[in-house]
Formats: C-alpha cells, sequence, structure tokens
C-alpha cells in the first residue's frame, strides 16, 4: 500500500466527487481511480458507494478514513521530529526521566540546563518501560537520563559495563505508606498484627521501581503477607490509589512527602520496611556532543 493512496482517500471523502479530488491531488481522474480502485484491493473492501449522489463512503470506508487520517497525522509528526533532528543543533542535548523524577528532581538538577539551551526535554519518556531508557541512550535517541538505581534492578546492568557513565545525584528512600485510619493511625500497616493477607498498590513488571518492592517483600516472607491488587507504571498513580484507601504501596519519599506532612498518606511501617535508592544521571561514553561534557561535569559537581 501506498501512502499517496491514503491521502488520494482522504481527499475522496473530503470533496466527494472523484473530478475535484483528482485536482486536489494534481492526477487525471483516471489515474487517481485507479489508485482508489487499487486501495479498495489492498484492504478487501469497497470503501466507496458509487451509487449515491454524491458519492458517499461504505461503513468500511468510513472506518478506514478514521484510522487513514490518524495515519497520516501520525507519519506527519515523525517526519517533523526527524526533520527537526536532522538540523538540530548538535549542542542541543536531549534529556528523559519518569515521571516521577520530573515532578520531584527537574527543578533542581535538570530545568537550569533547559532555561539556558542546553536541553531539550523529551516527556514521552514519562511513559516508557524501564528498559526503553537504556535503548534510548545505546541508540543515541537521548543523550542524558535520569533514573533511579537499585542493586535488584538487574536490567541494568548493562549500563555499568562499559557502555555508560553515570554519577548519582541525590539519594531517596522507597517507603511503605498508607491512607489513614480515623486514629491517625496507617489503615494498612506492615507487618500486620493479625496476619491477614494486606491489599498491595505495586508497579507493572515494567516498572523501575517493582524490582525494588519484590526485593523487600521477599526479605520479609516470613512476617508479612500481601494480595496484589493493582499493578501502576507511575508512581503518582500508585499513590493516587494508595490515598483512596485501596491499600499500602512504597514510594519514593521525594515524591509523597507532601502528602505525608498534610496527613493524606501515613507510613506503613518502621525502618526495616524502606530501602535506600540512588538518583543517577547516565550518559553514552562515546556520545562526543561538544557541550554533554560541560553539562555532565556540572551535573557531577551540583551539592
Amino acid at each position: 500500500m501506498e501512502i499517496n493512496w491514503l491521502k488520494d482517500f482522504v481527499a475522496l471523502a473530503a470533496t466527494k466527487n472523484f473530478s475535484r479530488a483528482a485536482e486536489v491531488r494534481f492526477v487525471s481522474q483516471p489515474a487517481f481511480s485507479r489508485r482508489i480502485r487499487a486501495l479498495e484491493t489492498y484492504v478487501g473492501a469497497r470503501l466507496v458507494n458509487r451509487e449515491t449522489l454524491p458519492l458517499s463512503l461504505t461503513p468500511a470506508g468510513e472506518l478506514f478514513l478514521d484510522h487513514s487520517k490518524a495515519l497520516l497525522r501520525s507519519l506527519e509528526s515523525t517526519l517533523e521530529q526527524c526533520r527537526l533532528i536532522e538540523v538540530e543543533d548538535e549542542n542541543v542535548l536531549r534529556f528523559a526521566a519518569s515521571q516521577s523524577l520530573y515532578t520531584t528532581y527537574y527543578g533542581d538538577y535538570i530545568q537550569p540546563f533547559v532555561d539556558r539551551g542546553l536541553l531539550t526535554v523529551d516527556l514521552d519518556s514519562v511513559s516508557w518501560p524501564a528498559d526503553k531508557f537504556v535503548e534510548k541512550l545505546q541508540h543515541s535517541s537521548c543523550d542524558l537520563i535520569l533514573f533511579y538505581w537499585h542493586p535488584s534492578m538487574g536490567f541494568l546492568s548493562s549500563m555499568t559495563r562499559g557502555q555508560l557513565d553515570y554519577v548519582t545525584v541525590a539519594t531517596d528512600v522507597l517507603v511503605p505508606v498508607s491512607k489513614p485510619a480515623p486514629d491517625g493511625s496507617a489503615l494498612f500497616q506492615l507487618p500486620n498484627p493479625d496476619k491477614s493477607r494486606i491489599p498491595l498498590i505495586s508497579y507493572g513488571s515494567a516498572s523501575v521501581l517493582r524490582p525494588v518492592v519484590d526485593e523487600i517483600l521477599a526479605s520479609h516472607s516470613g512476617t508479612t503477607s500481601t494480595l496484589l491488587v493493582s499493578q501502576n507504571a507511575l508512581s503518582n498513580s500508585v499513590m493516587a490509589l494508595i490515598q483512596e484507601g485501596f491499600g499500602l504501596g512504597w514510594l519514593p519519599l521525594n515524591l509523597c512527602q507532601s502528602a505525608l506532612d498534610d496527613g493524606s498518606l501515613v507510613r506503613a511501617g518502621g525502618a526495616d520496611f524502606e530501602e535506600p535508592i540512588e538518583i543517577r544521571a547516565y550518559r553514552l561514553r562515546q556520545n562526543q556532543k561538544p557541550k554533554l561534557q560541560m553539562v555532565w561535569d556540572e551535573i557531577s559537581t551540583k551539592p
């Protein structure tokens, strides 16, 4: 199937006339008609009702029109991004981070570089699975990432094998939290005094924080029993469900500190249920963009 066929079809749907659509597409009417026929043959369904005046689309044509428009929009957006990358100043670096790191560490560690025109931000990264960050760096689709790190994150092992450099820019701690009960105590508490299974709001298997939570639970397997009731990719989604009282879960302290301060969340376990985590900046070692070393040095020395 050719992209031009999709553009022909969208033009035909807009004009409802083969002659006018052919003019819009700068082709002869016979050639235009052959292309629409070829499209219908490719799709395997009749898309145009040629017996009405003006012509109309069949139900299959209406469905195909919506998807054709979406596909063309997506293609145009992709082409535009490719053109921007092609002409982008090599001194401008691309940055990516997870949603929770954007909302907690962006202002201190990244925004100053954005304000100076040294970094551009890829907000699509808030929904990336954990291993996609590594892939983006390895393929030079981004130049710098901010990432949680913990020894349990096995998929990050490639980051320490010569391809990538990192610097620890901050430390945080993963803490168990719960909605408060009417008396102010945790609605769900670790360990649970009555030994019943505690509803757990956790992270999906693609989340960077999932292996940390699994390791904490494994270390308390003899004293704590949980029932997984929800898995989420984003820490903010985990926090929202915990605040509604659906269960307890682990959150980075820096992310949930304000909720702890205002009382909408309370800690749900002692220090033995908490786990330190690092916030690291990573770069591909072979990346030779001129300004990357300058940015890297500033991040490395930032207090």
